[in-house]
This record gives structure tokens, C-alpha cells and sequence, in this order.
């Protein structure tokens, strides 16, 4: 894993000796009074991902966010994916331990392996200049992962219970809109528009699969600067069962091109924006003649994928209104909600999901 860490806040502390009694209860350490270094990886808004180095190792904690709405924080069953996926998609981070007893941190969480690799984030791929030829390499692998991903056997992986694809996406958007109204602090005048319309056009299930909910770019780790591996998958909190056009509709709100309005840029900045990557309806074409899976109704996942974006973000500023955590990265955070159900709305207006504005 990219070293993307920082030294932690002391509201994010963690309890270091009852901690590395559980590590040794675990087998993790081999002697309680071992110094420990701890550490934050600085990406990502949602649950936090601490780096333990002790004894000469280095793991990986990850918890639930401090004063965080419940719904897509689960951590046992993050943990479940992940025991039971590598059989049939390696492409993972391997796990040691899972626990439910906040008496040990204040939370549940769990340790995994730290992996190694590139993540490529807005800043990573700036710094490494990458060129035209190099994204397209890097978007293909992506891809290609992506699918591999949508069609694994998740019977097979043990993972038949981990929800009812029938009904995913009347249920999806009911569950968001539930979501939304619980955690709104502003009047969005477009919010109740987009709600409405995402009600009233939904289409019948494409097929079901595994799904990640969050297949993005500094999600996975690149083996190396050749682009042509991805060697694990990270960040399966919201990962289920369902279709697989409402995952990619997901990562398409998340896909920026150079042509979105400036302050989306700015606030979700994202390496899709350099030369060389498709476009999102290049990526839409690319899945559908990779995957053999037609797609109708791509305005309808699109949106589906920015509303699901605005509520996260509109959870974190929630958090962040309430006095749950102090990190001024999220101040305004209601704005880019707002921008959100704008291109939504522009979505919807034009029909179609690239050049809105």
C-alpha cells in the first residue's frame, strides 16, 4: 500500500495496551510490552484505517468512523467478505481477526494484512505524470478487474446469504432516500426532484452479482508503473449482493472527466481527469462489450449513483454538523451534496451522462 499515512488526531486515538493484549490474544504479537507505532491512511472519508507497526509487522485496523450513522459500517460483515471471497478472487487483503466487543477499542473493527502497491489517487498520478498511453493501460486493467469481479461465483465463495439480489434496486433507493431524509441539514431544492424521479423510472433487475459499491481508482493497488495488474481490492464495507449495473452506476458518479463543473474538480478530484482515460459512456460501452451484459436505462444508474453520492456525503457533514468529529475537510461537505443533486438533475434534463453543463 502506497505510504499515504499521517499521525493520528487524539480524537482518534486508540487504548495501546488494551490493544496489544488483543493483537498478542490473537497470536499477532509474540509480547504485550512490544512498542507500537500507529498511524492513519489520510484517504478516504468513511471508516478509519489505521496502520499498526510492531515486532517488525505491519497490520491494518479498520473501525467504524467516530459518531457514525450505523447504516454501511458494518464491520463484521466487511470481515465476512473478506474471509470468504479469497477462494474465488484473490485480489484481496488477507484477515486475522474480527471483534464486536467495543470494550477493546470503543468500536468493532478488524486486522488484515497491510498490502503493497500503487494506489492512484488525484495527487499519485500528478506527481508520476502519467501519459495518455498509460491511462488507457491503467483504465483497461480496471476494467477488466471490474468484470472479474461482477462475475465471480459468489455461491461458491460462501457468500449466497450476504443479500437478496430480487428487488436490489426498488430497495436501494428507497434505503438512500431513507437515508438522505435522516441525515439532511439543508433545504435542497433539486433533492426532492431527483427522489421522485429515481422512484418513478427504476428498471427491472439486469442480472445479480457480487458487488462492490465502491470500485474506484484509489481503491485497488496497481502491482507496478506497467499498469497491467491490480493485485487487491480494497474497501468492501458496502459490498453485496445485487445488479451489477447499479455497482457500475456508482463508479460512473465517481468517474470525472475534465469536461465536470469545476467545483466537483475540486472537491472529489480524481486521476479519470487526465488524458488518456475514457469518458463515462466510453466506460459504459467498454463494460457492456467486455461483460456481455447489454445496458438500457444508463441515465437512471448514473443518477442513481450520484444520489448515493450526495448522501454519503451529506452523512459525513452530518457527522460533522453534529460535533461527531472536528476535521475541517468536511465543512462543507453540504455544498457538494447540493452540487450532486444538480448534475442529477442534469442528468435527468439532457438524457444523457457526460458534457452536462
Amino acid at each position: 500500500m502506497s505510504e499515504n499515512t499521517r499521525k493520528i488526531s487524539q480524537e482518534e486515538a486508540l487504548p495501546l495496551g488494551i490493544l496489544k493484549r488483543y493483537l498478542f490474544n490473537n497470536e499477532l504479537i509474540k509480547n504485550v510490552k512490544s512498542e507500537i507505532e500507529i498511524k492513519r491512511f489520510s484517504g478516504g472519508f468513511s471508516n478509519l484505517t489505521y496502520l499498526l507497526q510492531i515486532e517488525n509487522k505491519e497490520y491494518v485496523l479498520r473501525r467504524p468512523p467516530f459518531g457514525a450513522i450505523k447504516h454501511g459500517h458494518d464491520m463484521s460483515r466487511e470481515y465476512k467478505v473478506l474471509s470468504n471471497l479469497y477462494s474465488e478472487f484473490s485480489k484481496i487483503p488477507k484477515v486475522y481477526s474480527f471483534t464486536s466487543d467495543a470494550s477493546v477499542i470503543g468500536a468493532p473493527f478488524y486486522i488484515m494484512e497491510r498490502a503493497n502497491g500503487i494506489i492512484l489517487d488525484y495527487q499519485e498520478a500528478k506527481r508520476r505524470a502519467i501519459s495518455p498511453n498509460g491511462f488507457k493501460t491503467i483504465s483497461n486493467t480496471w476494467l477488466d478487474t471490474y468484470i472479474e469481479l461482477h462475475n465471480v461465483d459468489y455461491k461458491k465463495a460462501g457468500l449466497a446469504d450476504l443479500g437478496k439480489p430480487e428487488g436490489y434496486v426498488e430497495r436501494q433507493v428507497t434505503t438512500w432516500t431513507k437515508q438522505y431524509l435522516k441525515a439532511q441539514t439543508d433545504d435542497i431544492s433539486e433533492s426532492e426532484f431527483v427522489m421522485k424521479w429515481l422512484q418513478n423510472n427504476q428498471p427491472k433487475e439486469s442480472s445479480s452479482s457480487l458487488i462492490h459499491n465502491d470500485f474506484k481508482y484509489d481503491n485497488v493497488l496497481y502491482k507496478d508503473d506497467s499498469w497491467k495488474e491490480i493485485t487487491t481490492v480494497l474497501d468492501w464495507e458496502m459490498c453485496t449482493l445485487g445488479d451489477p449495473l447499479m455497482d457500475l452506476g456508482t463508479s460512473l458518479s465517481y468517474w470525472l472527466t475534465d469536461a465536470d463543473h469545476d467545483m466537483l474538480k475540486k472537491g472529489l478530484p480524481s486521476p479519470t481527469i487526465f488524458e488518456g482515460n475514457p469518458n463515462r459512456l466510453e466506460i459504459v460501452e467498454q463494460y457492456s462489450k467486455k461483460s456481455g451484459r447489454p445496458i438500457h436505462n444508463l441515465v437512471f444508474y448514473y443518477v442513481y449513483g450520484l444520489f448515493k453520492l450526495s448522501v454519503i456525503a451529506q452523512q459525513i457533514y452530518y457527522r460533522y454538523a453534529k460535533g461527531y468529529t472536528s476535521d475541517k475537510r468536511f465543512a462543507y461537505f453540504n455544498k457538494h451534496t447540493q452540487l450532486l443533486f444538480v448534475i442529477a438533475k442534469q442528468a435527468i434534463q439532457k438524457n444523457r451522462i457526460d458534457n452536462l453543463f
